[in-house]
């Protein structure tokens, strides 16, 4: 029987954001973070729930050891130039407008993988 593992792109993805928070941790001298923002569209291909149980391997004997992880959802969107608007869509989206269906390629949120902070404990 084959058994797969889940969230392995989603660990793979947190190793990458820990990297990069320890980069920027070594050029403050800060030897802790208590918090990782991230923003994540909801077409980036990453499960929420995968990043959130992966998140306390990713962090294990690093500079993020006891860091929360806040992730901020976006939604999907495309710029309509019939509504002249964005219009949020779904998973399913098909190339058409979810209001006045006209025909629109131009997705302008739902692909996001970034980090948007680590906060770091001030040194009083």
């Amino acid at each position: 029987m084959i058994r797969t593992l889940r969230g392995v792109h989603e660990l793979s993805l947190l190793h990458g954001v820990v990297s990069a928070v320890e980069n920027v941790a070594q050029e403050r001298g800060a030897s802790s973070v208590e918090s990782v923002g991230l923003r994540v569209g909801s077409l980036s291909g990453v499960v929420r729930e995968s990043l959130e149980g992966a998140w306390p391997l990713a962090r294990a004997g690093t500079v993020c050891n006891d860091a929360r992880l806040e992730i901020e959802w976006i939604v999907a969107a495309v710029w309509c130039q019939g509504c002249q608007a964005d219009r949020e869509i779904d998973e399913f989206y098909a190339l058409t407008c979810p209001v006045c269906h006209a025909p629109t390629g131009q997705l302008t949120a739902g692909r996001e993988f970034e980090v948007a902070y680590a906060d770091f404990p001030s040194t009083a």
